[in-house]
């Protein structure tokens, strides 16, 4: 069990050095100038060059990938005085680190957070944006998910009941269509209906977050804006659901322990929920552990069409903005949360069937 971790904190190390590699590489080829970004248009020279020296970014590209390395590894090499100083890359920005090794009189080795560096905008550091709006993100998928395994379990179990009829057949074109539908497509159609054509009767809006600015009250909880971002982020989910709960269901029923429990006089309704559905969920329920990463990066569309302040909002505002910074720790972030998830449900399949570690 121990070698069979070990391999998938291997793996997963080597996904996130590719994803960093790749995000950075991508961000410094993408057109623009930040410098200019932050100046404006009509910025000087000296100037421009100024905020490149503050911004590391008249310093080879190798170079740079090496310093971004280093303040995201949770052991790096810290200058006791940073001479260079710069106002977004420099080491001393660390909140807290533990030295392990004086190298010399001005370089050490730390221990630290990994410090995924300062917005360019606003200068605050980026694991503290991600921080503040991580929260509604969490709420938005987690109610998505809550939302299509209830209603996903439901309409699969009577899928199951009602098989071939006229409700089992809507039920599978519902899940074909929610499976092969784009997320965005679904949020821009959802949006415009039930929050612009049709919000005189369903009282929704069509853009806000979870909470709003009341000029006399402050900040406000208005739970109404999140059915529609929920509802649109747990289509894809609630589709699958539907799917895994009818196919497992009906496989479950064929097998001789039900029979059994017929043959004992058990009514139909004890043999579905209390003996067929307990084992036909196994299937949903590990499908489930692997969603709600998803979810969180799913939300990132979904948040920017109907203005819902999470980390998906952050990186488009980010990427409008030019603020890489912001853009490489959400993206870094949301690839973190996938990997570890990943893990997760693979030290639980390796308890649940020993099969898995010899493969």
């Amino acid at each position: 069990m121990i070698r069979f971790l070990i391999k998938r904190l291997i793996y997963g190390f080597l996904v996130l050095l590719g994803v960093i590699t790749v995000v950075f590489l991508l961000f410094n080829v993408l057109p623009g100038d930040p410098a200019r970004m932050m100046l404006g248009a009509r910025a000087d020279q000296v100037s421009i060059d100024a905020i490149h020296r503050d911004l590391g970014l008249d310093r080879p590209v190798p170079v740079q990938f090496a310093m971004y390395l280093n303040d995201l590894s949770p052991i790096s090499f810290h200058e006791k005085e940073d001479k260079t100083h710069f106002l977004y890359l420099s080491p001393n920005k660390f909140t807290e680190f533990t030295v392990l090794i004086n190298f010399s009189e001005t370089k050490i080795l730390v221990a630290k957070a990994p410090y995924l560096r300062r917005s360019y905008q606003s200068k605050r550091k980026v694991s503290e944006i991600i921080t503040e709006a991580l929260p509604e993100t969490a709420v938005l998928a987690a109610t998505s998910m809550t939302f299509a395994t209830i209603v996903g379990i439901l309409l699969g179990v009577l899928s199951a009941i009602k098989r071939y009829s006229i409700f089992d057949n809507a039920s599978l074109i519902f899940a074909v269509l929610g499976m092969s539908a784009p997320s965005f497509f679904s949020g821009i159609i959802i949006a415009w209906l039930f929050g612009y054509e049709w919000s005189k009767w369903t009282g929704l809006n069509m853009t806000g977050s979870l909470f709003t600015i009341d000029p006399f009250e402050g900040e406000v909880l208005t739970l109404k804006n999140l059915i529609l971002p929920a509802l649109t982020l747990g289509i894809r989910p609630l589709a699958i659901i539907v799917q895994l709960t009818r196919s497992s269901l009906l496989d479950v029923l064929s097998q001789d322990y039900i029979r059994t429990a017929k043959s004992k006089g058990l009514s139909f309704y004890s043999v579905i929920f209390k003996h067929a559905l307990k084992n036909a969920l196994n299937p949903v329920i590990t499908t489930l552990s692997g969603w709600f990463a998803s979810l969180l990066a799913g939300a990132v569309f979904i948040e920017y069409i109907f203005g819902w302040k999470g980390i998906g909002k952050e990186l488009f505002d980010s990427l409008e903005k030019y603020d890489f910074p912001v853009a490489m720790g959400v993206t870094l972030f949301l690839a973190t949360v996938f990997v570890i998830v990943n893990i997760l449900v693979d030290i639980v399949y390796a308890i649940l069937d020993p099969r898995v570690r010899l493969q």
